[in-house]
């Protein structure tokens, strides 16, 4: 099980800290993902981390902005995000997939994904 929290309204220029914790001891062993639905758009990749050796990838969107981590020990993934913009108002949903070996093409594809959390509410205002 994956859970989501973090989200609220912020002003641009703000930050947030997003937290998905997962309720497995295997955590460490799955990739982790944030993808982000906004209104009347498709869900689409925002950053993931392999869980073989930390490697990260982002949408270019976010680069520089935002920044993904993971505490195994405590078996929760962040998603760090400064300098927002509206256009990053949507709901954000962590995801794992037990992929640990490909590219960014596999992990910015959903259907890499096995299991999902329900979302948390980013909201940014101008």
């Amino acid at each position: 099980q994956l859970v989501e929290s973090g989200g609220g309204l912020v002003q641009a220029g703000g930050s947030l800290r997003l937290s998905c914790a997962a309720s497995t001891k295997y955590f460490r062993t799955f990739s982790m993902g944030w993808f982000r639905q906004a209104p009347g758009k498709e869900r689409e990749f925002v950053a993931a981390i392999k869980w073989t050796d930390d490697t990260t990838y982002y949408v270019d969107s976010v680069k520089g902005r935002f920044a993904i981590s993971r505490d195994n020990a405590k078996n929760r993934l962040f998603l760090q995000m400064n300098d927002l913009k509206p256009e990053d108002t949507a709901v954000y949903y962590c995801a794992a997939s037990i992929g640990g070996y490909g590219s960014h093409n596999y992990f910015s594809t959903q259907t890499s994904y096995a299991y999902w959390g329900q979302g948390t509410q980013v909201t940014v205002s101008s």
